[in-house]
């Protein structure tokens, strides 16, 4: 396993939830290292594995990181230039697209080609927020894929979003779920991934999945 694990505090929420589940995914298969909880660059630039959860709206989660100074550029060093696993969990994930429209028009990091979009199901019947178990739908590229080794096809994964990523491509759509269409449920290309539902929330599928986050050595 990586010797440190940074979970990215830039004011979203959530944060705890998820450093546990790593914790207990850490000791449970007895990995060792460290998992930190941190809003500084330095313990970003230090990572050998980079987590960035999300919650709320894209602009602000975005400006929440770009007040912090120099976190978008360690983020951008990180997982781009030093290419180290990344995982972007809900907004962390939306974050990674070149677009965000909720409440507006806001920039993201641009690393996956597409935007995030209003949720609109063809069913009036059918709600939005998308909130709940939904069945994963792997596609090729997601069956073969670190993130999803021991995850099947129609294992339930809990989610809570009124937005989804439109890719512009499906060539880096690891799986997907419908609610009264098709939604990106994970993305994945290199060492970058992310996925929209929430592991910590998904009790055995999140567990393993996250217990493939901290196992993956690119």
């Amino acid at each position: 396993m990586a010797q440190t694990v940074c979970v990215i505090d830039y004011g979203s929420g959530n944060l705890r939830s998820v450093a546990k589940s790593l914790e207990r995914v850490a000791a449970e298969a007895d990995l060792g290292g460290r998992i930190v909880v941190s809003g500084q660059t330095k313990d970003v630039l230090a990572a050998d594995h980079v987590v960035l959860p999300g919650v709320g709206a894209f602009g602000d989660c975005y400006a929440g990181l770009s007040a912090i100074d120099g976190m978008v550029e360690a983020i951008t060093e990180v997982a781009i230039n030093k290419a180290r696993p990344f995982l972007g969990i809900c907004v962390g994930m939306q974050l990674m697209a070149e677009i965000g429209l909720e409440h507006g028009r806001h920039t993201g990091f641009g690393w996956f080609e597409g935007q995030v979009e209003p949720i609109k199901p063809r069913d009036p019947a059918l709600k939005v927020p998308h909130m709940g178990w939904n069945a994963l739908e792997l596609t090729g590229q997601g069956q073969g894929h670190p993130l999803f080794a021991g995850i099947k096809a129609g294992d339930h994964a809990y989610f809570v979003h009124s937005y989804h990523m439109a890719l512009a491509s499906d060539r880096d759509l690891l799986a997907q779920v419908h609610h009264g269409a098709a939604l990106t449920a994970a993305i994945g290309r290199d060492t970058l991934v992310g996925v929209q539902f929430h592991p910590e929330k998904s009790q055995k599928t999140g567990l393993k999945l996250l217990h493939n986050f901290l196992e993956w050595q690119p």
